[in-house]
């Protein structure tokens, strides 16, 4: 199976990567800045870095200074389509600007629910919650390949520039399936790779953590959604990121092997059962 191979071509240790990540990101969350990169970003604010993603000035201005830090790879907003009284999840939520974000869109009837696995993050984003007074939104510490989340329960998925850094996306995506609603869907940005990443670039935990060397093939991310029970997958990555990726490791040849794309896909809706055929005498 080709999950099961995917899975074999982890240069480094799933426990080590995982350690790693949240040592970074806790780094992050108490120095409030910006994650991307071995080097952290060399935008001249988190504001204007998100600009630069394509979020607008009022998305921008919109939520408790603070939340946004600088974090991501695109503005998946831009594709959730959310609507009032949606149920919404965003994986690995950090400061939880997104979630805030979402929060205006679903209104009082709807609910946000961010996951992270830094207990700093986490405690960020609450504080944050009660600076903005968002009474629609909470913060879960977990997992994102174990998901604190019930069967059935969500409406919409998003995340911004975190599966990459999972070392078993195929979890992720079979969490997110359980998680959703059928006919739920996924609205994701993050960093994909567009060709196979030489093996010194795989094995640099710096450029794991930075959202760079844990980027998967386009074809074997597909493969991937696909195997977890996903429809209607789509990828399409934006050449025009390789602009700000480059400055997350700069002196590497890393944007000759990766760049940002949206990924969304939909949870299938039951099959209904065959109807009997009418009688004329019906």
């Amino acid at each position: 199976m080709k999950v099961k191979k995917l899975l074999k071509k982890m240069p480094v240790q799933l426990d080590e990567i995982k350690q790693a990540v949240r040592n970074q990101y806790g780094k992050v969350a108490q120095s409030n800045s910006c994650g991307c990169g071995p080097s952290c970003c060399t935008t001249p604010s988190a504001d204007g870095a998100s600009r630069e993603l394509g979020y607008s000035e009022e998305q921008v201005n919109a939520i408790p200074e603070g939340a946004n830090m600088g974090l991501g790879c695109g503005n998946p907003q831009a594709i959730a389509a959310l609507k009032p009284g949606e149920v919404v999840l965003d994986l690995g939520s950090g400061g939880g600007f997104d979630c805030f974000l979402a929060a205006k869109q679903i209104g009082e009837t709807g609910r946000v629910i961010g996951v992270d696995m830094t207990p700093e993050m986490v405690s960020k984003a609450r504080l944050n919650a009660e600076k903005g007074n968002y009474l629609n939104v909470e913060f879960r510490l977990g997992e994102i390949e174990y998901l604190p989340v019930a069967d059935n329960s969500v409406d919409v998925i998003i995340s911004n520039c975190v599966i990459n850094l999972s070392p078993d996306k195929h979890r992720v995506f079979m969490e997110a399936l359980r998680v959703l609603k059928p006919g739920g869907r996924l609205a994701i940005s993050d960093i994909v790779a567009t060709a196979v990443l030489p093996e010194d670039l795989k094995k640099d935990l710096a450029l794991y953590t930075g959202c760079m060397a844990g980027a998967e093939l386009i074809s074997d991310l597909e493969a991937l959604l696909v195997d977890s029970g996903f429809t209607k997958v789509r990828i399409s990555p934006k050449d025009e990121s390789k602009s700000f990726i480059r400055n997350w490791a700069p002196g590497t040849a890393v944007t000759d092997y990766v760049v940002s794309a949206t990924i969304q896909a939909t949870k299938a809706l039951p099959e209904l059962p065959p109807q009997p055929a009418r009688s004329h005498d019906d």
